[in-house]
């Protein structure tokens, strides 16, 4: 059976758990405690030398250590429903609205939140090397986020998704986006009701509540 090493408050696995129920893909989950730092630890060093989650353990014996190399497998694998686009322009726009949201979005946030939070002292990112805060860094990450909320709300309110015209990866990554910003203290208001109507629309999907 394949097997996701979780953590179940951390938004880049929650990508994987959403993907895999969209795909309708049974799995075995090894919950990994980040706030522990057992990430860190020599055991999971074995499992993922780069001390990051999701990792997916494939049937084959596989070991997939980011959302990209997770989505294109379960996309091979399980073709329906496509989340990655059919034709070659949606694969296009689906490919590049997919990176727009990691980079303005879910790395913005990131790097506001690890720049600036006491629990993060010395983790200003992820991974086995530890890296100093750069305050400076938070604010501006900040002022993306704000940033890639109007850039979103601008999008949505011409489309019904964020790429394409049906549900896609696009999505998964947005919500999750849009979420972890309550981190930084970011929220959804009267100031994108574009986004809030997508998010509402979103959260009839039974793998958002994952």
């Amino acid at each position: 059976m394949i097997t996701l090493y979780d953590c179940a408050t951390a938004p880049s696995p929650r990508r994987a758990r959403i993907l895999l129920a969209e795909k309708g893909i049974s799995h075995a989950t090894v919950e990994v405690d980040l706030r522990s730092g057992e990430q860190l630890g020599e055991a999971f060093r074995q499992i993922n030398p780069e001390c990051t989650v999701p990792v997916l353990q494939t049937e084959e014996g596989l070991r997939l250590t980011d959302n990209a190399a997770i989505a294109a497998y379960l996309e091979a694998r399980c073709p329906e429903p496509p989340l990655l686009g059919t034709t070659p322009g949606d694969k296009a726009a689906i490919a590049s609205w997919n990176w727009r949201v990691e980079f303005e979005g879910l790395l913005a946030i990131a790097e506001t939140l690890r720049n600036s939070s006491p629990g993060l002292v010395n983790r200003a990112l992820p991974g086995p090397v530890d890296y100093p805060q750069i305050p400076e860094l938070a604010q501006r990450g900040l002022a993306r986020v704000r940033h890639f909320f109007d850039t979103l709300d601008a999008r949505l309110a011409e489309h019904e998704f964020i790429a394409a015209d049906r549900f896609s990866i696009a999505d998964i990554t947005a919500v999750v986006a849009v979420d972890f910003a309550r981190a930084v203290k970011v929220k959804l208001g009267e100031a994108h009701p574009h986004l809030q109507r997508w998010r509402l629309a979103m959260a009839q999907r039974p793998s958002m509540a994952l």
